[in-house]
């Protein structure tokens, strides 16, 4: 009768153990590992976002570094992999930085928009307001002007008070197409436009600015 007791707890025992085991294990094996991150990228051409997006976030830092191992053309598709995504990563932030300036038209387009929708800091927005007044090439202005107006998609309204700052400031500026792209995305933004003119006379052009500035002050004292 001992021995019958004895192996009943045993068993008991057994399976206590192993009901109670930590799942750290499982949860490990299910983390993926650049491998497998790599693999869900094959072809480059034929990527299932889905895919990726049902692995979470944890592929992020995995991302950036193929990305930083990849060829220019490479990138550009990855770029669009973190647009797509839209998960904040300071590891996507920092790989895309290193080509912000590229003259790779294909691959800088793609950082540009990508950007924004991986980071919440506030110079991603200096970097692209930056760009949309003083980059040499119009179309990166003018794609600038665009990442700013769509793709900051991680902002809080006090941080989106540094964005209307710097599309007003392109109100002023000396070159019209920055002034046009400016105010286009100040109005996607707020679906107003306070009757300034890109083209207009300078003196009408200044009295709408200033009626952007009285709203921004209004705005962030509201917040």
């Amino acid at each position: 009768m001992l021995d019958n007791t004895m192996k009943w707890l045993v068993v008991i025992w057994t399976l206590t153990v192993l009901c109670v085991a930590p799942p750290t294990s499982a949860a490990q094996s299910n983390t993926p590992t650049e491998a497998v991150v790599r693999a869900a990228l094959a072809p480059l051409d034929k990527i299932e976002i889905d895919r990726l997006k049902v692995m979470g976030p944890a592929i992020l830092p995995h991302l950036g570094h193929i990305y930083a191992t990849s060829s220019e053309d490479d990138r550009a598709v990855i770029a669009w992999v973190f647009y797509s995504l839209g998960w904040k990563s300071p590891a996507a932030k920092a790989a895309l930085l290193k080509d912000i300036h590229t003259q790779n038209q294909k691959l800088r387009l793609q950082v540009q928009w990508a950007l924004g929708r991986v980071s919440d800091d506030d110079d991603v927005v200096d970097i692209l307001a930056g760009i949309m007044r003083n980059d040499g090439n119009a179309l990166f202005r003018d794609k600038a002007a665009c990442a700013l107006a769509y793709d900051q998609i991680h902002l809080s309204e006090k941080q989106k008070v540094k964005l209307y700052s710097r599309l007003i400031d392109g109100l002023s500026d000396q070159k019209p197409q920055v002034r046009t792209i400016s105010i286009q995305a100040l109005s996607i933004h707020t679906c107003q436009t306070k009757g300034f003119d890109p083209n207009g006379p300078a003196e009408d052009r200044a009295n709408a600015t200033a009626r952007w500035m009285t709203w921004l002050a209004e705005y962030e004292k509201n917040l």
